[in-house]
This record gives structure tokens, C-alpha cells and sequence, in this order.
């Protein structure tokens, strides 16, 4: 493999690209390796962070999270949210070469087969499941663990719906927390079966999560080791790293805009690089709207506001954003029991688990959140119940609700086995609002809502001064977290969920590692912290309070140039060949195009994006290039 990592700027600079992509994240870097694998097309890639290819809190999958907050985090931040009690969350995106794919927890799974078929829906023509689904594959080099590891693990698969010699290896881990052992009975106590097949469409059920972790190294396997790694030594590409892109430079031809090229900040010198192509956009769900909006390209209230000139009126850009709501209830756990914590306190821990990791590829440092189960509300809230909330959005829907809308309320009340809420149980303390006390050891049960109402924006902030923005002024994030119209229905099923979450932990064999919960405290709001109710249940808990000032964000943004329709004014930003309405020679490739919200973790997806966004920008080069 080779040792190369970027091209000098001179060097850069020195090449006439067809095609210059914005961001080396997870799709970029797919783009760019499959778009060069034609000698005909010459692509130029501008990625803001370092390279990191040598970084154990990158490379080592148990070291999870480790690198959140760091120089390779752009450690975004969300405005106040007054549905969270006036809270800003932390809102950590990828600066770095691989961007957000080097920072997730490698989690490896696919939505329903309806999540995607929505999209098409919408009008994102060939983006429903039957059309991402060879994409999925494509992307993919799935590694059987063998018929031990599925008995003892619950690895269950089925190898039609995986793809095999793909560049992005997926794996099962090889050592699990301690609770995993216990997950799968104590789901079907609850009534929750094993879903054996979770990538064929339906992920319902409980499963063992597969993840993007390399077979014999156990190191992540992300798009810049996947994707770019291989690649680097074509002439006919080309990385540029700690660039700084202003924006997209637009001339007007005709009654035409069309992208030329690309300005950006090297070394604190202000450059542009041209193309004879097209430039695409990869900057992720937070960049590209931001991106766009400072090329002129977005609502002409927030370009003057900024002053941008305005180059193409689309009031769409950068709204429509979408998140996987998240709460983080808290158990004391079995103090014998090694958490990653230990590993962080004590330093004799950390080197034995480190020296494991390199001698044997086993141990803690390769395991990572595993336990997982996606179900319908239908599960644990009544029918009548969903109706009520169906009616009450239907209710407040008028002439501007959006097809979207319709698909959302739905949801609620179908039929359909979907995968409406995940729950998700790990041995380790995952929320910031609890500190972890000495001498405990405890365990978290994630839930995340996966179909949200709520919908926000992401825009370039006001001049603070007679200048303009630029691409340095952080970008306004406003999720709007249980507002809106159906906000207050989100919030009612978090609330209502909850109790569920608290149900699972009380259910052995899980519940016989459990010694108590301590977020939220099982107390009731009568009974002081020292004296607590041992007669209150959790249906009769009141959570409402303690989602409202603890929700988080599961980092999975997606919609702020949202694909569909056949123009502009049907409510998206790009078409279905992913090119941005109104200007020519423009396209966006990540998860911002994703026109609603998916049941999954977002990675698997995004490649699948990148994989399919390549082959519809060679095929246009192509028909381009024979006229």
C-alpha cells in the first residue's frame, strides 16, 4: 500500500482536472477512486483536514469516540434549542481525510426497503431500494465469521444480500462487552425475535451488528483507507489536504450559470483550481448546504443577509435537515465487570489491552457497540394511541405540507414492520450529562428516534460587519429538536419509549448484570434521591422532564439538499443525477441529497451514494464526450 497521502500544491495546481470533488469524506473519496479508475477522467480532490492514516485513535476501533472534539472534529455546535430546555449540543463532523467515516462508531447496517423506496417516491427517480441495493453490495466486502462465532455471537446473515470483494471490508467484532452475551435472550423474553437476515430490506427485530472493521487487522476500514489508499498512485488523481474551500466559482454564460471551478485557502493564500468538467460537491450535510449558499446558490434572504450575491434563488438549500433524536439512560452495572472506562482511568489496563490488540488482534480495544435492536412503536405503544397522534398532525396540516409530510403520518399507523426506534445497550457511560462516580462501573441503553418530524436548517450566519462570510464563519445549525409541526409528537414518543428502554434492562439475563438505574434516578418526583418509592414502576414514571433537558443528537444528518422533483420548485436542491437545479456543471454527492430521513446508521448508505453518484457522473462525462 502505498505511502503517498497528498499532492503538493504546485503539483495540484499543476493538473487539468475533468471532474474536482469537494471533501474527501465518505462519498467523496468513493467518487474520486471510481471516477479515476477511467484514464480518461482526471479528478482533483480538496479536503480541509490532514490525512491520519497512522493515528491509533482512528485506526483501533475500541478506542470509539476518542476522537471526537479533536483537530479532526470540526467541533460544530447547534444553536440553543428551546425544544431541549434552551440546550446546545455538540454537533462533531469529520476534518479529516475520510471524513465523518473516520470519526463514527463503525456501526454497519441498511434502512428498510421502504426508507429508500420514499426517495423514489419524491421523485429521486432510481433511488429506491431496487436501484441502490446493487450499490450496497458494490461497496462491500463482507467477511463470513464462521459457524462458532454465529452460534456463540448470533451473527446471523445471509450472504445474498452482501457483497464480497468490495473495498470496504465488513466484519463482526471478535471480542464483545460482557452484556452482549445476554441480549438476545433477554430480547425474546420481550417478544422480539432475531432478525437473521437484517440487510435484505427489514432490519425489525434484535441482531448482532456487523461493522466496518477490517478481518485480519481489526482496524477500521474507512473511505480513506478503503477508497483512497488504493488508488493514490493514478496519475489521474489527485489530493490536495488542509485546503480551505471559499466557493464554487460560477460564470455566467447565456442565461446559464455554470461551475468553472473551485477558490480555496492554502498555506493562508487564497487559490482556484479549474475544471473542464464538472465540480462535485462531497462537503456532508452541514458543508454543502454551506458551500452552495456561499457560491450564491440558496434563499436570497440569507445570501444578502450574508452578503453573498445572489447567482440562483433555491429557498431550499440548507433546509430539511433531519437528525436521529437520542436519549442515554444509565445503569449501575456488576462491578467486576471491565468497561472502556477502566481503560481511560487506569494506565497498567490501557497498555495490557494495547499490547493484546498488537499481538493477538483480540481483546477490548476491538470491540465496539453491538447489541442492537430496531422495532415498530406498534411493539410497546397502542394502535389507538398512534392514531391519536396521526390525527392530531393531520390536524395541523395545510396546503404547504409537503408529500414528505404525508409519508411521515403514515408511518405512524402502517401496517408495515418498520423500524421505527433503535435500541441499542453497551457497557461504558455515553451521556454527557451524567458523570461517571468512582468506583462504579455502569452501562448505557441508547434510543434513537429514527423517522423525526421535527425538521431544521443549516445557513451561513449574517455579517457581523460590512464583510461578507466566508467558509471560516461557522455555519448556523438549528435541528429545531421537537419543534414545528409533529415536534411535540416526537417528543411524546421519546418520552413514551423510555419506559420500554427501562423494561429491557429488567428483564434477565441482561438484568442480572444490572444493580440499578441512576439516569434518570429511580425516583419519583415525590420522594427525595435518599428516600425513593420502591413501588413506583417505570409506566407510571413521569420521563418527560428528563428527555426534554437530556436528548442528544446520534451525529446523522441528512436532507439539506434534498434530491427530487424535476425542479427546484418541487421543494429539493438536486435532481436525480444529483445535479444542483439552476446551475450546470454542479452536483451533490452525500448524505445531504438523502431527501428523508432512513431507519440505520448512516455509513452503509452514504457508500452506496457515493458508489451510484459515480457511476451516473461517469455515464454523463461519457455521453458528454461522444457528442
Amino acid at each position: 500500500m502505498s505511502n503517498r497521502t497528498a499532492d503538493g500544491l504546485h503539483s495540484f495546481l499543476d493538473h487539468k482536472f475533468t471532474h474536482v470533488i469537494v471533501g474527501g469524506g465518505t462519498a467523496g473519496l468513493v467518487v474520486a477512486a471510481r471516477l479515476s479508475e477511467d484514464p480518461n477522467i482526471t479528478v482533483g480532490i480538496l479536503e480541509a483536514g490532514p490525512a491520519a492514516f497512522d493515528d491509533p485513535i482512528i485506526n483501533v476501533p475500541g478506542r470509539f469516540g476518542e476522537s471526537l472534539g479533536t483537530e479532526y472534529d470540526w467541533q460544530f455546535e447547534t444553536t440553543k434549542q428551546p425544544g431541549l430546555n434552551g440546550n446546545s449540543l455538540a454537533f462533531n463532523r469529520g476534518k479529516v481525510l475520510g471524513g465523518s467515516s473516520a470519526l463514527n462508531f463503525m456501526t454497519w447496517n441498511r434502512g428498510c426497503a421502504e426508507d429508500y423506496d420514499a426517495w423514489e417516491e419524491l421523485g429521486a427517480e432510481g433511488w429506491g431500494w431496487e436501484g441502490l441495493f446493487p450499490y450496497f453490495k458494490k461497496s462491500e466486502n463482507f467477511h463470513d465469521p464462521g459457524p462458532d462465532h454465529k452460534a456463540k455471537h448470533e451473527s446471523h446473515f445471509n450472504l445474498e444480500y452482501h457483497g464480497v470483494g468490495g473495498p470496504l471490508e465488513t466484519s463482526y467484532s471478535v471480542t464483545y462487552g460482557s452484556s452482549h452475551q445476554h441480549w438476545h435472550k433477554t430480547m425474546h423474553k420481550l417478544g422480539i425475535e432475531t432478525n437473521c437476515s437484517h440487510f435484505s430490506g427489514s432490519n425489525v427485530g434484535c441482531w448482532t451488528a456487523l461493522t466496518g472493521v477490517t478481518e485480519k487487522k481489526r482496524e477500521r476500514c474507512y473511505s480513506a483507507t478503503a477508497y483512497y489508499q488504493p488508488s493514490c498512485k493514478r496519475k489521474n488523481l489527485a489530493l490536495l489536504t488542509n485546503a480551505m474551500v471559499r466557493d464554487i466559482v460560477l460564470e455566467k454564460q447565456g442565461d446559464d450559470w455554470i461551475a468553472k471551478g473551485v477558490r480555496f485557502i492554502h498555506d493562508e493564500e487564497e487559490h482556484v483550481v479549474h475544471t473542464q468538467g464538472e465540480v462535485i460537491l462531497c462537503a456532508g450535510s452541514v458543508q454543502s448546504p454551506q458551500l452552495l449558499e456561499l457560491s450564491g446558490v440558496g434563499n436570497p434572504q440569507v445570501l444578502k443577509a450574508g452578503g453573498i450575491d445572489m447567482k440562483v434563488d433555491n429557498p431550499n438549500v440548507g433546509e430539511n435537515l433531519q437528525e436521529h433524536m437520542m436519549t442515554a439512560m444509565i445503569f449501575e452495572i456488576d462491578p467486576t465487570i471491565v468497561t472502556p472506562e477502566d481503560l481511560r482511568n487506569d494506565p497498567l489496563l490501557a497498555e495490557a489491552a494495547d499490547k493484546e490488540y498488537v499481538l493477538t488482534q483480540s481483546g477490548p480495544r476491538t470491540a465496539i457497540p453491538s447489541s442492537v435492536a430496531y422495532l415498530p412503536f406498534s411493539h410497546f405503544i397502542s394502535r389507538p394511541k398512534l392514531q391519536s397522534f396521526s390525527d392530531s398532525i393531520l390536524n395541523h396540516s395545510n396546503s404547504q405540507s409537503l408529500p414528505s409530510d404525508r409519508i411521515r403520518i403514515d408511518r405512524l399507523t402502517s401496517e408495515k414492520n418498520l423500524g421505527q426506534i433503535e435500541f441499542n445497550f453497551d457497557i461504558s457511560n455515553y451521556s454527557p450529562y451524567f458523570k461517571s462516580r468512582p468506583g462504579k462501573k455502569y452501562a448505557t441503553m441508547l434510543m434513537m428516534l429514527q423517522y423525526p418530524f421535527s425538521k431544521g436548517s443549516i445557513h451561513i450566519p449574517a455579517m457581523k460587519s460590512a464583510k461578507p462570510v466566508t467558509s471560516d464563519d461557522k455555519p448556523i445549525i438549528d435541528p429545531q429538536y421537537y419543534q414545528g409541526p409533529g415536534g411535540e409528537i416526537d417528543f411524546e414518543l421519546m418520552v413514551l419509549c423510555q419506559s420500554f428502554a427501562h423494561k429491557i434492562c429488567q428483564t434477565p439475563p441482561l438484568a442480572d448484570i444490572i444493580v440499578s438505574r441512576v439516569f434518570p434516578p429511580t425516583t419519583p418526583p415525590s420522594s427525595s434521591p435518599d428516600d425513593p418509592d420502591p413501588n413506583t414502576t417505570a409506566d407510571e414514571e413521569d420521563f418527560a422532564p428528563w428527555v426534554r433537558d437530556t436528548t442528544i443528537t446520534d451525529w446523522h444528518p441528512v436532507g439539506t439538499c434534498a434530491m427530487g422533483g424535476s425542479r427546484a420548485s418541487d421543494g429539493f436542491v438536486v435532481d436525480s443525477r444529483l445535479k444542483v437545479y439552476g446551475v450546470k456543471g454542479l452536483r451533490v454527492c452525500d448524505a445531504s441529497v438523502m431527501p428523508m430521513q432512513i431507519s440505520a446508521h448512516l455509513q452503509a448508505t452514504v457508500y452506496a451514494i457515493g458508489e451510484k453518484g459515480a457511476d451516473l457522473i461517469r455515464e454523463d462525462w461519457q455521453k458528454r464526450k461522444e457528442r
